[in-house]
């Protein structure tokens, strides 16, 4: 675990900064403080979180923000799948150590393969979680400081980051026709439903890349 606490510290101060602005931009959705802090304690999804916040944010509902962020952590099924084998004990102590595989504890520590090192994992996985969590507080309490960051424009920070997200999977015209799908699938829906809703509706572009075995 020491050795998974080294390979994750040079990633703490990036993960407290974006738990820092996640923390500031739930203060965007109208979430108190508390609220953004237990969600990244339960969560602890960073871009599902923000996802859901934007869903609320935007005046949706409750089952259209979770039905959103669980589409962007459909990936972490698979990932469980290849260190599943690893994980011993209880109920309670399997799902608190499942709590900690991210995508960058699950690569750090092997990714599942022949290599794969449990104990690595649940080391960079507890330096992440202490650097998210601890960010999402300062970055609440910052956002509650200065009243409603919006005034700031800094509720555009949504859509900065997941256009970030986006700019690179764009490698190739099957990435660029979903995307290009996705966009205008929502952006017909937007005035005609409820917020939350386009976002769902607009996954159905990835079909545009099946391919049958």
């Amino acid at each position: 675990m020491r050795r998974g606490v080294r390979l994750g510290a040079p990633l703490f101060p990036a993960a407290a900064a974006l738990g820092a602005s996640f923390g500031v931009l739930a203060r965007t959705a109208h979430l108190d403080a508390l609220a953004a802090v237990v969600m990244s304690a339960t969560t602890f999804a960073g871009s599902a979180q923000v996802a859901a916040v934007s869903v609320l944010g935007a005046g949706g509902g409750v089952v259209a923000a979770v039905f959103a962020a669980l589409l962007l952590n459909v990936r972490y099924a698979p990932i469980g799948i290849t260190v599943a084998h690893a994980f011993r004990g209880g109920l309670l102590q399997r799902l608190v150590e499942s709590q900690l595989v991210v995508d960058e504890s699950w690569a750090l520590s092997g990714g599942g393969g022949k290599r794969f090192d449990r104990r690595v994992l649940l080391g960079v996985g507890v330096t992440l979680y202490v650097a998210w969590v601890g960010g999402t507080a300062v970055g609440a309490l910052a956002g509650q400081a200065i009243g409603d960051p919006s005034k700031f424009g800094l509720d555009g920070a949504f859509a900065a980051l997941f256009t970030a997200l986006l700019a690179a999977q764009l490698r190739g015209r099957s990435p660029i026709a979903v995307a290009g799908a996705g966009a205008v699938i929502a952006a017909l829906l937007i005035p005609f439903t409820p917020p939350g809703v386009p976002i769902i509706a607009a996954t159905a572009a990835v079909l545009l890349g099946w391919r049958r075995a």
